[in-house]
């Protein structure tokens, strides 16, 4: 009977050791996973932030081109009226390059000046362009 207890809690060691290296087994080929999910997380936080600011810098490069466009306008539609010396599409060229933009193009029918301009982009192959229609009250219809 000794003899047959002895072989019992050698057997029920013996399972014991199989159960703890079959679980360490299933540790050790989960280790890391979470590592893994968690770069990969990482790594689309920062595409994605790469992505936005590319987007904002797009929307305030277009808002510097619209304000260059109406301050070049104005002041082409002030020349025309003669409230300003100079020519207007002189005058528009240099309040655009003050602004940062450069002047694509300047009409004057009258008193009424149109303008564009454009902005060298902070997202390389992106140049905003805007364009601007100035001239006396009443003039737009």
């Amino acid at each position: 009977m000794a003899r047959g207890r002895a072989r019992a809690a050698m057997c029920a060691r013996a399972t014991d050791r199989a159960t703890a290296h079959a679980s360490a087994a299933r540790r050790s080929a989960d280790g890391g996973a979470a590592s893994v999910v968690a770069v990969g997380i990482l790594g689309a936080v920062v595409v994605l932030a790469t992505l936005s600011l590319g987007v904002v810098a797009t929307y305030v490069d277009v808002r510097r081109a619209a304000a260059a466009a109406d301050a070049s306008a104005l002041a082409a539609a002030d020349a025309a009226s003669g409230a300003l010396v100079g020519t207007p599409c002189d005058l528009a060229a240099t309040l655009a390059v003050r602004n940062g933009a450069r002047l694509v193009s300047c009409t004057v029918d009258g008193a009424i000046s149109s303008v564009v301009v454009a902005v060298s982009g902070r997202v390389p192959g992106v140049e905003p362009v805007a364009s601007a229609r100035a001239g006396p009250p009443g003039s737009d219809r």
